[in-house]
Parts: C-alpha cells; structure tokens; sequence
C-alpha cells in the first residue's frame, strides 16, 4: 500500500464495519489520538498505547454507531507521514448524524502500518 492511502484504507474499514481489517492497518504499540487533547475516552489527552486500546476504542463506537462514511479532500505526504483533511460523518443508532472536519496525521512505520493517528477536529 502506497502512503497516499492509508488514510482512504483507514477510513474505509471502518465504513464496511472490519474490525479486524482496521485493527490490522496499527502496529502492536500504535497511538491513536482521536481527537488530539483530552477527550471523554482519553481524559489524560495523552492517547491510547497499543492495539488492545486501539481495539477499545473501535468496540466503543461501534456501540453507538450505526453507519460512517467520510469525504477526502486533500491528501498530502511527506517522508514517512501523511494527512488528510477529511470530512467525517456518523449516523447514531438513535437514527440522529453528524458530521465533522478534522485534518488526520498518520505516522507510518518501516513495514508500511500507522504508527501513530493524531486527529485535529473542528
């Protein structure tokens, strides 16, 4: 997989509902920064360390979450990183949506899995 589509790859496990497949995309000590600073699952801000968080992190949408989609409007990289300004949108299971920019920084190891994702949200 080239740089350029690791956030469209990220992004679309987690559209098809692929636990496995997005997990797969982390290294075993990841962090996963979404959204960056403290947050109500990431009180501290400081992120989550590791897939079994990372995979906590996914569990904890999922159970709330009935559909996501996004748009890409910008990809850009540069050595071993790339960021994508995005579009983010959530249907609930409450049938209520919504939708949010954010602007995702992906670290990317040697073996070509995300090493760390920052997400800046508006």
């Amino acid at each position: 997989m080239e740089l350029k589509d690791i956030p469209v790859a990220s992004m679309a496990a987690v559209k098809a509902g692929d636990r496995a497949a997005w997990l797969a995309l982390f290294t075993e000590d990841a962090i996963v920064q979404d959204p960056v600073g403290p947050s109500d699952w990431d009180p501290a801000g400081t992120g989550l360390v590791g897939k079994e968080a990372i995979a906590g992190f996914y569990d904890m949408f999922a159970t709330y979450q009935a559909a996501f989609d996004y748009d890409v409007h910008h990809i850009a990289t540069g050595n071993n990183e790339v960021a994508a300004f995005v579009t983010l949108h959530s249907t609930m299971k409450d049938g209520t949506t919504s939708s949010l920019k954010a602007i995702n920084l992906y670290a990317v190891a040697e073996d070509g899995r995300i090493r760390s994702l920052r997400s800046f949200q508006k």
